[in-house]
C-alpha cells in the first residue's frame, strides 16, 4: 500500500480476509473512485465490505497506480478540471448581476431588449401581457377540450409514479386515450403526477386539432410568427405533475392558459454540480435534494417563480429547469424566436452510476 499516492500507509495488516474474485466490473469501479478522488484506504474497506477477496483488492488498487490507461485518463481530467473552472468563474460574475437569484416578469418587452438582455444575456423572464388577446384564455378549459375534442385519439403518459426515472422513460409510459376519457379521467382523480398529456403528444400537428391553433393570437415581433405551427405544443394535466430536473436543446417560451407552474432554474454554468450522467437529466430533485447523494447540489443557486395564468415563461438556452403543476393546468410552448434556435449538445450516455 505504500506505493499509493494521496493517501497516508496504512498500518501493516497481518491478513486479509479471502474472498470474491475481482470481475472487470469491480476494476472499472476502482479506476472510477480513483478519478472520483477516493483513498484507497476508503476504496478497500467498501471492497472488503462487498465480500471481494482482500489481496486480490489490494493488488488492484496498486496496480492501477502504475497503468498507463489511468495516467491518460489523468491527464483528460485536467482538461476537464479546467473547462468546469472556467464555467464556475463565469458564475460567479453571473451571479454579480442585481437581481439575479429572482427570476423577473417583464411587460411590453422591445425586440432589441429582449433579444440582448435574455436571449444573448442568457436569462430566464416571465413576460406578462404576451398572451393578452388569445382567444385561448377565454375559452380553453377541460370541458372545452371534451366538447370540441373528446371524440379524438390522443398520446399520453400515464403510470408514472411507480418509476422514479419516468421522464426519461417516457416512451414506456405512452399510451392512446380518447381525449374525452382523459379529461374525465383527470377530473376525477385530482391532483397526481401519474397522468399527464405533454409536448411528446404532438397532437398540434394534427389537422382535426388545428382549432387549438386558431386561439392563439398575435405573438411579439421577436417570435417568428411564421414558424408557429411547426414549433408548438400543447400540455394538460391535473394540479401535481412534475416535469423533472432537465434542460432543454433549443430556447422556448410557454404560456399558461389555465392553471399556475412553478418553475425552479439552475444555471447551464452549474452542470458540474447536477450529476448529469446521463442525456439531459439531472437525478437531483431541487425541492428535496439528497445531499448525501449529491453533495454538490448545495453549491447551486435556485431560483424560483411562480407563472402565472396568462404568463408566459421565457427558458433561455442550456437552462435546467423542474416544473410542477401547481393546478390543474392547460399549457401551449412554442420554440420559434426570430433568432436561429438550432444548437448541438454532446450528452453523456453513463446508465449506471
Amino acid at each position: 500500500m505504500s506505493t499509493l499516492p494521496t493517501s497516508p500507509a496504512p498500518r501493516p495488516r497481518p491478513s486479509l480476509p479471502a474472498g470474491r474474485p475481482l470481475d472487470d466490473g469491480w476494476r472499472q469501479w476502482v479506476a472510477e473512485n480513483r478519478l472520483r478522488g477516493c483513498t484507497p484506504d476508503s476504496m478497500l474497506a467498501t471492497m472488503l465490505g462487498a465480500g471481494l477477496d482482500g489481496q486480490a483488492s489490494v493488488a488492484a488498487l496498486q496496480a492501477l497506480e502504475h497503468d498507463p490507461v489511468y495516467h491518460a485518463a489523468l491527464r483528460h481530467q485536467q482538461l476537464l478540471r479546467k473547462l468546469e473552472s472556467v464555467v464556475e468563474n463565469l458564475q460567479k460574475l453571473w451571479q454579480l448581476a442585481p437581481g439575479y437569484a429572482t427570476v423577473e416578469k417583464r411587460e411590453r418587452l422591445s425586440r432589441d431588449e429582449f433579444i440582448e438582455r435574455y436571449v444573448i444575456g442568457c436569462r430566464p423572464v416571465v413576460i406578462t401581457g404576451l398572451a393578452r388577446d388569445w382567444p385561448a384564455l377565454q375559452r380553453w378549459s377541460p370541458q372545452d377540450l371534451k366538447q370540441r375534442f373528446g371524440h379524438l385519439e390522443v398520446e399520453v403518459q400515464a403510470e408514472r409514479q411507480a418509476d422514479p426515472n419516468y421522464e426519461q422513460n417516457k416512451l414506456q409510459h405512452r399510451r392512446r386515450v380518447r381525449l374525452g376519457d382523459f379529461v374525465d379521467h383527470v377530473l376525477a382523480r385530482g391532483p397526481s403526477n401519474d397522468h399527464y398529456l405533454t409536448a411528446n403528444n404532438e397532437l398540434l400537428r394534427r389537422p382535426e386539432f388545428a382549432p387549438l391553433l386558431q386561439d392563439i393570437g398575435s405573438l411579439p415581433d421577436y417570435c417568428d410568427a411564421a414558424a408557429l405551427e411547426r414549433s408548438c405544443s400543447f400540455w394538460f394535466g391535473p394540479a401535481g405533475t412534475v416535469t423533472p430536473l432537465h434542460h432543454d436543446t433549443l430556447m422556448l417560451f410557454h404560456t399558461q392558459v389555465v392553471g399556475r407552474k412553478r418553475w425552479r432554474f439552475v444555471s447551464p454554468l452549474q452542470t458540474p454540480k447536477l450529476y448529469n450522467y446521463y442525456d439531459v437529466y439531472s437525478p437531483v430533485d431541487p425541492e428535496r435534494p439528497d445531499l448525501h447523494r449529491y453533495p454538490d447540489f448545495a453549491e447551486a443557486t435556485v431560483l424560483d417563480v411562480v407563472v402565472e395564468p396568462g404568463e408566459t415563461m421565457f427558458l433561455p438556452l442550456g437552462w435546467w429547469h423542474q416544473v410542477t403543476s401547481l393546478d390543474l393546468s392547460l399549457s401551449f410552448s412554442f420554440s420559434n424566436p426570430a433568432v436561429p434556435n438550432e444548437y448541438r449538445y454532446r450528452n453523456p450516455d453513463i446508465r449506471n452510476w
